[in-house]
């Protein structure tokens, strides 16, 4: 924990999920992201910062208001390829959450955050599975979650995935509200984000199902 740096680059990006030790790929294309992939990728922790902007309806309040959520998660820089038009395709891993806390003053046009990574400190922390994981029962839901949907997956991956990986990558992809991939986000522990995770894929299809009787 020591070792992760107070400052990091920010990116900001509604929707967009990164969790520890999952993988996040990007398609960096404005010339201000593009200058900070450039300069991450030349330091040693090679870092940026994923976070949620907060929604904000009345932009004339835009300055009274944090812009950001608190809680986002930074990810190291794993893999990355310059296309022929000067786009960069990079590949995150998640390393650990943190506590947004400012904006620091510099010369680049990216953002440049202080953050706080104390309260998060277990993210790096291995994971040891959870005892009381009913696979069945969840896959279950995910069937029904997945049908309402309408959206395919490569379901023998999904039964032998490790339960970690599962609810990372499941909370990551699916197509949640940007509020509810934050409440994924904040969930102190795995085994509370997959029962936050079971919640929104129960209304979700409960909603579906609804809707169809109504149509």
């Amino acid at each position: 924990m020591e070792k992760l740096p107070e400052n990091i680059p920010l990116f900001p990006l509604p929707g967009a999920l990164l969790l520890p030790n999952s993988r996040l790929p990007l398609n960096i294309f404005e010339p201000r992201y593009i200058n900070m992939v450039e300069d991450t990728l030349a330091t040693k922790h090679r870092l940026i910062g994923m976070i949620q902007p907060v929604k904000i309806n009345n932009r004339s309040n835009l300055k009274e208001k944090n812009k950001y959520q608190k809680v986002g998660c930074a990810g190291r820089i794993v893999s990355f390829t310059e296309t022929d038009d000067g786009r960069y395709l990079i590949t995150l891993e998640g390393v650990s959450r943190f506590i947004f806390r400012k904006e620091i003053e510099h010369q680049k046009p990216y953002i440049l955050s202080g953050i706080d990574w104390g309260f998060y400190k277990n993210d790096l922390v291995p994971f040891e599975g959870m005892n009381s994981f009913d696979r069945n029962g969840f896959l279950e839901t995910l069937k029904k979650y997945l049908d309402s949907a309408q959206i395919a997956s490569d379901w023998e991956v999904l039964k032998k995935a490790r339960e970690e990986i599962l609810v990372n990558s499941l909370s990551m992809l699916c197509p949640f509200e940007p509020e509810e991939k934050q409440v994924l986000l904040e969930a102190e522990t795995i085994v509370k984000r997959l029962d936050v995770l079971v919640t929104l894929m129960k209304l979700s299809s409960e909603n579906d199902l609804e809707n169809q009787y109504v149509q």
